[in-house]
């Protein structure tokens, strides 16, 4: 599954994710699950709360935001 995730749209995950101060822990995981939802992938709501951890401790680091959806997305 590696490199599933265009970098644009990456980018723009990441943007959302770390520019939008009105966004809490909560919206961020269903922000992660609607967008793998989009892509035919689907994701546990205990490892996207986990994911979204990981990924706002990095600064949401776009290395690190790929990794950790290509390790939550499950095929549909």
């Amino acid at each position: 599954m590696k490199d599933t995730f265009a970098s644009a749209e990456l980018t723009a995950l990441g943007n959302d994710l770390i520019h939008d101060v009105q966004i809490d822990s909560r919206q961020a995981v269903e922000l992660l699950q609607l967008f793998l939802k989009g892509r035919g992938f689907g994701a546990s709501p205990e490892a996207a709360r986990e994911a979204v951890g990981r990924v706002e401790r990095s600064g949401c680091s776009i290395p690190v935001l790929q990794r950790e959806l290509e390790n939550l997305a499950l095929v549909m």
